[in-house]
């Protein structure tokens, strides 16, 4: 399985951190390291801090909805950290989403969507930002909503087999939607943050 491009972002220059030492543990698929460094506390105290961080690069994420049907389009896919952790099945329903690698959001959205879902995006509109793990996880997510119809499907999508990707394309009314999210079949954060977010503004409103 070829590795993902990635460009690893240097440290930035703080009045609060003083860098001591930074370790890679792995830099296999992604990259781990441990970095010990002195934080300034409110009080002015400097404090020793040690941390590990997985470093995989920013990422984007789309909800594709149709107005007048009131539909979503998501997907299904297996998940092994979801897998070892719990989910029975390792099967998680999701927005598309997928690394920037070296294009920047609004064109990482649009290849992501097509090679997911098979349909070709027209002009998906920036919603918000947010680190999705920031304890342990560098990566800051850019998410997108974009309308779609039928006339923009141009493959079955299905994702990259080479990835190991095997994705299901579910298309299903985002009432349903939000249903599956109180039933514990959407698990996944960064869709329930996007199907709130429709939720809250309304399908009529989005774009």
């Amino acid at each position: 399985m070829p590795r993902p491009h990635h460009r690893e972002q240097p440290l930035p220059a703080s009045d609060r951190v003083r860098i001591v030492e930074q370790r890679t543990l792995a830099d296999d698929w992604f990259v781990l390291k441990k970095t010990s460094f002195d934080y300034r506390r409110d009080d002015g105290r400097w404090q020793l801090l040690h941390r590990e961080t997985y470093d995989r690069g920013n990422g984007a994420a789309l909800l594709l909805f149709n107005r007048s049907r009131g539909t979503v389009v998501l997907i299904r896919q297996f998940r092994f950290p979801a897998f070892a952790n719990g989910c029975a099945d390792g099967m998680l329903v999701e927005a598309c989403a997928g690394l920037l690698d070296d294009d920047d959001p609004h064109a990482a959205i649009r290849r992501e969507a097509q090679e997911e879902t098979g349909f070709a995006v027209r002009a998906p509109r920036k919603v918000f930002e947010a680190y999705m793990s920031p304890g342990s996880i560098t990566e800051k997510l850019h998410f997108f909503v974009a309308e779609y119809d039928e006339a923009d499907r141009v493959s079955a999508g299905g994702g990259d087999v080479a990835e190991g990707e095997d994705i299901e394309v579910l298309e299903v009314p985002l009432a349903q939607a939000l249903q599956m999210i109180a039933s514990g079949e959407i698990q996944d954060g960064k869709t329930i943050m996007l199907l709130q977010h429709a939720a809250i503004v309304g399908l009529e409103r989005l774009v």
